[in-house]
């Protein structure tokens, strides 16, 4: 077999519990979150929060992250706007919130966690 194949291969099965938490955070978001309404004192939401803090710094301590902000969201907490801590290099993720293994040339440029499509375009200034 070819060694890309097996790269991608392992990226897959690397990112596998993660893409499966995000599957559980979407269905959260999707079904419960809209019966609660609007009552999280911060922005994003705190399912937004654990679902970006999972997509960019795995379940471990994604989930770690989730439950602080969760433990933090109280009566007595001011709240406001706080954003998961943006990665050094982060991963790219489809519109659906899957993590996606970066490819060669992706995982060297400083934008690494943008998606090409979006990535405005540059023009020459004469």
């Amino acid at each position: 077999m070819n060694r890309t194949l097996w790269t991608r291969l392992a990226w897959a099965v690397a990112l596998l519990p993660r893409n499966a938490c995000v599957v559980v955070l979407r269905v959260y978001r999707a079904v419960i979150s809209p019966l609660y309404g609007n009552v999280c004192r911060y922005h994003p939401s705190c399912s937004r929060y654990a679902l970006e803090a999972i997509q960019q710094y795995g379940v471990v301590r994604g989930s770690a992250m989730g439950a602080w902000r969760i433990a933090r969201c109280n009566p007595w907490a001011a709240g406001g706007i706080d954003d998961v801590r943006e990665r050094r290099r982060p991963y790219l993720v489809n519109r659906f919130g899957f993590v996606l293994a970066p490819t060669p040339q992706q995982s060297q440029s400083p934008r690494a966690g943008v998606l090409p499509d979006l990535l405005p375009q540059r023009t020459r200034k004469a």
